[in-house]
């Protein structure tokens, strides 16, 4: 048989599927042996049938390149999947729902009393230098007081078998619907896996999503015309937005689509007239979102769109100034978040961070930066970072003077040994890293999608999941041992 579990050899590394060589997890075993007896043939119909339903599905990400400009690219994909038990799934979810939960009452508290920066837990020099803050949105209360009601936090496991928290996305979380799409592609590359296995459903996100927004709706006991707000077929996730909006039955516009009338209210351009907007889930960043209140040459957004929302007429998903907590050094204070307004402690840790607007977490960071991984606060898809391991003299020094120079910006994180997953390399497997990107809907409630988005690095020894730096992704499934 092409795959020999026997021979695949873990590396020290805690892997997913495999406690050692020749032994899957108990989690995992069915899917094991179903990959046991495979053929070559076999397992090259897997391939050649998932990129055949991605190509037929027309699943693509954008690459943003110098040299060549946007390119579109199949979305990479890999047949073998991530498995977890529901058990341990279940203290997962209610630790993500508490993350969440905490983060929305820091967030409100920042835009009205700022009673935990008076009271010495956060700094006040972090907020007064948060690129993500909105003085716009102080004194705004959205329903529910959420402002973050899509969220995607980042998890990964240590080689001690540890789950931890990388980070949380709270702008514009993008990633679902790659979920959804790579759930879809192995339904039908192991039906009959599916139909043997108590795996646990992901497709009920698209409704739970439209139910969260319809929570929003400032009109309630009608039905609430809902959009998707795009900035464009050139955005990088374009698919996803019109992806969402098809899966939602609601229609996908751009901001050239939308009006804010002097009743304050956002009307949608149709051919049969205007027609009023309840809610907006909006894909745009807030500083291109109303060129009256934030830049004022944004060709994305729509003016007065601010100033409805401000005055209760619209909900905006992601509320705007969500952002001030989508911030790695903010990341760095969650469990003090949590602590102070939930009284409780952390069910998932953070990774260790220093945070180099500290002098000593700074000159520890600066002394030790070939065994860190620094990144700066606000970038995102893996740009900007240090890892120190792989780095060069010269790579070093360059972060050193970076650090020195704007010592807020930066954070520092030990290298974690992440988790791996079996992943077919030519016609056998070898372990790869992983992470994963669970997201959840607050509103009314809060709801977490069973699993998650499982990105996964497929160059060998990289720890760089992200699609446009060479990763790829995985389904997830959690799997009720109990049915």
């Amino acid at each position: 048989m092409t795959i020999d579990w026997k021979s695949y050899h873990t590396e020290g590394l805690f892997d997913e599927l495999m406690a050692e060589a020749g032994k899957p997890r108990g989690v995992a075993r069915a899917l094991c042996e179903h990959l046991t007896n495979l053929s070559d043939a076999d397992i090259g119909y897997c391939k050649a049938a998932a990129d055949s339903a991605i190509k037929e599905m027309g699943i693509t990400f954008t690459v943003y390149s110098e040299q060549e400009g946007s390119i579109d690219r199949a979305w990479p994909f890999d047949v073998i999947p991530r498995v977890m038990a529901k058990s341990e799934w279940n203290r997962i979810e209610q630790g993500l729902k508490q993350r969440v939960h905490a983060l929305n009452l820091f967030i409100d508290d920042l835009y009205h009393q700022q009673r935990i920066v008076k009271e010495g837990v956060f700094p006040g020099e972090l907020l007064a230098n948060s690129v993500n803050y909105r003085p716009q949105c102080e004194g705004v209360s959205p329903s529910f007081g959420v402002w973050a009601h899509i969220c995607g936090s980042d998890l990964v496991r240590n080689n001690d078998g540890t789950v931890y928290v990388l980070e949380d996305n709270l702008r514009v979380p993008s990633g679902v619907s790659y979920m959804l799409e790579n759930r879809a592609i192995l339904k039908r590359v192991f039906p009959d896996l599916f139909s043997d296995y108590a795996i646990q459903p992901v497709d009920d996100y698209p409704s739970q999503l439209y139910d969260t927004l319809s929570a929003l709706s400032p009109r309630q006991g009608e039905a609430p015309e809902i959009v998707v707000l795009t900035p464009g077929i050139f955005n990088s996730a374009y698919f996803e937005h019109s992806y969402l909006a098809q899966q939602m039955g609601c229609e996908l516009v751009e901001g050239r689509d939308l009006v804010v009338l002097d009743d304050d209210c956002v009307y949608m351009i149709t051919t049969e007239g205007l027609k009023r907007v309840d809610v907006i889930y909006r894909r745009i960043d807030d500083l291109f979102l109303d060129p009256e209140a934030f830049h004022p040459d944004s060709m994305l957004g729509v003016r007065g769109l601010l100033r409805a929302w401000k005055k209760g007429k619209v909900a905006l998903a992601n509320a705007p100034g969500a952002g001030v907590a989508d911030d790695k050094v903010v990341y760095s204070f969650v469990p003090e978040i949590i602590r102070y307004y939930l009284g409780e402690e952390a069910i998932i840790p953070n990774v260790p961070t220093y945070r180099c607007m500290f002098d000593s977490e700074r000159d520890y960071v600066l002394k030790n930066l070939e065994k860190l991984v620094v990144k700066p606060a606000n970038e995102s898809g893996g740009y900007g970072m240090l890892m120190g391991p792989m780095s060069t003299a010269a790579e070093r020094a360059k972060f050193a003077e970076l650090i020195k120079a704007d010592p807020r910006n930066y954070i520092a994180q030990p290298t974690l040994r992440l988790s791996t997953v079996p992943t077919l390399v030519d016609a056998h497997v070898e372990p790869r890293h992983v992470d994963m990107r669970p997201f959840v809907l607050s509103a009314d409630r809060i709801h977490v999608t069973m699993g998650g988005l499982t990105r996964v690095a497929l160059r060998k020894g990289s720890l760089v999941v992200n699609s446009s730096q060479g990763g790829g992704s995985k389904d997830t499934w959690i799997v009720d041992e109990e049915v």
